[in-house]
């Protein structure tokens, strides 16, 4: 169970996210919010368990602070002049609302291998045509969140 301690971290982890332009390592977090690295993965763990961030236990590192990937993905976001990684096509829209601005969005097309380029202006896409199928239900994604 998170308490507000945690949800302490949690933010302070996304705040270092948006400082940093990627996700902050556990030493740096730890340094950042003034505890134990120890305490600090501790959290971390915590807040994998109730599903707020994906912690990777064999290197006590996180692999994803939703929507942001800590390793390079073939879903990349650019926001005011930055570019991010994203887990998936769903996460690389997340990134602009979770920055709140006007982005670019470059994939490729994984049956094809197309390139794709969306271009998100005031909280829209440019495109009324596309299509987002994911092969696994949202109800599931948990089940193995990585590969999802």
């Amino acid at each position: 169970m998170i308490d507000a301690r945690d949800v302490e971290l949690r933010n302070l982890t996304y705040g270092l996210v948006g400082r940093l332009g990627r996700i902050p390592s556990a030493a740096e977090a730890a340094v950042s919010a003034r505890v134990g690295r120890d305490e600090l993965v501790a959290t971390w763990r915590r807040l994998h368990d109730a599903h707020a961030l994906v912690f990777d236990r064999r290197t006590d590192e996180l692999l994803m602070a939703h929507p942001f990937s800590a390793v390079p993905t073939a879903y990349r976001v650019r926001v005011r002049g930055r570019w991010w990684y994203a887990n998936c096509g769903w996460d690389a829209f997340g990134i602009c609302a979770a920055l709140h601005g006007d982005g670019t969005i470059e994939t490729a097309c994984p049956d094809g291998g197309e390139a794709i380029r969306i271009e998100v202006a005031d909280e829209r896409p440019d495109g009324e045509s596309l299509l987002f199928h994911c092969l696994v239900p949202a109800a599931r994604w948990y089940d193995d969140v990585v590969f999802t």
